[in-house]
This record gives C-alpha cells, structure tokens and sequence, in this order.
C-alpha cells in the first residue's frame, strides 16, 4: 500500500490499507497521503464520498486525455498532470490526477509507469518540510514531473543537435533513415509542447495568494522554482522546435543543391555525346562527304569526335559543370 500519515511534520506511519484514511484525516493536525493506481470507478466514488470530492472531479479521473488543468473547488483542489518518458523511441505520457485537501493529498495513476517510489524519495529528502502540510507533499510531486519533462527536452535538444549536425557530415546518411528521424523528433516535440505548456497554468494558479491550501509562505519558493522550471522547459521547446524547422528548411535547400548538381552534370554528358552524334549522324547521311570511301575520312571523322569532346569536357570542367 502507498500510503502515508505524518504527524506535527514527522513520519509515523506508512503502508496503512486505505480504509483507514477516513479515520486519519478526521484529525487536522493528521497529514496523510495516499495512491490509486488505475482504480476502479466503484473505488473512486467511495474515495469520493469519504474526503467530499466534488463529483466532476471524480468524473474527469475517469476521462481519458485531460488537459493539464487545475480546477478549484470549495473544500479542495483537483490537478492534473502527465508524467512523461521514452517508450521505443516513442513518447508515453503517464496522466496523473491528484486530489488536495486541507490536510490529505490523493494521486491517482493512470499506469505503473509512473513511479511514485521517486516522489517519495523527494519527500524523505526534504523531510524538513513536511511541517507545512499538504504544499509539502504537493510540490515534491509537482517538482518530480516537471524535471522528468526538463531532463526529456534536454534530450529533444540533443537529437535535434545531431540531426543539425548531420546534415554537413562527409558521408551521406540514407533520406529515408533522416527524414524518419526528423518526423520522429517534430512529433514528439509537438506532443510534448501540448503537456508543458498548460504547466504555466497550473502553477500560476497554485502561487497565487487565495490559494490558502497550499500558498503557505514557507513553501512559495519551492513552487517558483518548479514555475521556472516549467518556463525553462516551454522555452526550450520553442527553440527545439525553431532548430527542427531550420533542419528541414536546410535539407530541402541540400536537396534542391544535389538535383542542380545532377543536372548540370547531365546536361553536360548529353552535349558532350551530342556532338558526336551530330558529326556522325551527319556523315551517315547518303550524300558524299570529305574522306568517302577512302579509309582517311574515317580517321579524319574519329578525331574529330575525339576532340570535340575532349574541348566540351574540358571547357565544362573548368566551369565546375562536372
């Protein structure tokens, strides 16, 4: 079970099963977390009732690809956030709903894949704060999604860097390979963007001064480092994404440069055998010509096609044609 109840800002018990919450939470000087993992919506309802959720909340739990969003409600805050990683080169947001009381916190996972094992790690870390009731607990989780959405657009940027890179590398990398990349990298960019971008939002309403749940004076530091955070990570999306259009405004500009390349040098192997070809389609006609019939006139024929080409090769090379 991962549950929680501390006491005056210390740790008493932890692992307790989740009927016991009501009983804990009745008491305010009881400060007590605990976490759903892809619940039921009978468990909901009955998580509902006991800590007087307002049912739209509990509603929005159950809806599937909720916008990162905090609503207000009389007696508590409803959150909602994404967890975000890699899966197969692929991103794989987690969302995570929490409900915040005036002395209990309630997360609700929509998968396994976001480990709550790391937030509690951030709570015995700061252990010092946890005096300041539900903001305390509030923002270790807060802070923990929002460096794992910092540390992944760090990584965007380093993909976005190599593919920038590779685009002057000596040796040709396959146009299916790169283009498959750079699709790769602008959706999971866009994807992210949708998640970080109402995180503004979220902790733009949480700072504000009537927020008494959890603007405790103590903890409103902690959560303007998580806003800049979130500045930071909405910032960098944007260059990523400006870095990733000029990729592909370069490598169509590559590519209309090697389509130019080829056609000069077609253009000129195709004069180049077309002089020949005149010298010899015109000697081939049924009229006398210079040389006719006598083995010279071949000779005389040869040499020119040779130096005539030998010239036009010459002449287009100098002009970087070939």
């Amino acid at each position: 079970m991962h549950t929680r109840l501390y006491r005056n800002g210390v740790l008493e018990k932890e692992g307790f099963p989740i009927e016991e919450v009501s009983d804990y939470v009745e008491d305010p000087d009881n400060l007590v977390w605990f976490d759903l993992c892809s619940p039921s919506p009978e468990d909901l309802g009955m998580i509902g009732e006991e800590l007087g959720l307002h049912e739209l909340a509990v509603e929005d739990v159950l809806s599937d690809h909720q916008r990162p969003k905090v609503d207000v409600y009389d007696n508590h805050l409803f959150i909602t956030a994404y967890h975000v990683h890699f899966d197969d080169d692929r991103l794989d947001p987690v969302e995570v709903n929490v409900f915040v009381t005036a002395n209990a916190l309630v997360t609700v996972r929509e998968s396994d894949h976001f480990d709550i094992r790391e937030v509690v790690k951030r709570w015995d870390a700061n252990a010092r704060l946890a005096g300041h009731g539900v903001g305390f607990l509030l923002h270790g989780l807060l802070d923990y999604i929002v460096d794992a959405q910092f540390d992944l657009v760090q990584d965007l940027d380093g993909q976005a860097e190599a593919l920038e890179e590779s685009l002057f590398e000596d040796e040709v990398r396959d146009a299916r390979q790169l283009q498959h990349e750079m699709y790769v990298l602008r959706k999971n960019t866009a994807r992210l963007r949708k998640i970080t971008l109402p995180m503004r939002e979220v902790l733009g309403t949480l700072l504000r001064r009537d927020q008494a749940l959890v603007a405790d004076p103590v903890m409103v530091p902690y959560y303007q480092d998580v806003y800049d955070h979130v500045l930071r990570v909405t910032e960098w999306l944007e260059s990523i994404r400006d870095m990733i259009a000029n990729v592909r405004e370069t490598r169509l500009a590559q590519q209309g440069f090697r389509l130019n390349e080829i056609m000069k040098r077609v253009t000129s192997w195709a004069a180049i055998i077309a002089v020949p070809t005149m010298i010899t389609g015109f000697y081939g006609q049924n009229v006398p010509y210079p040389g006719s019939g006598e083995p010279w006139g071949f000779w005389m024929s040869t040499v020119l096609v040779a130096v005539a080409s030998v010239a036009l090769y010459s002449a287009f090379k100098k002009r970087d044609w070939l």
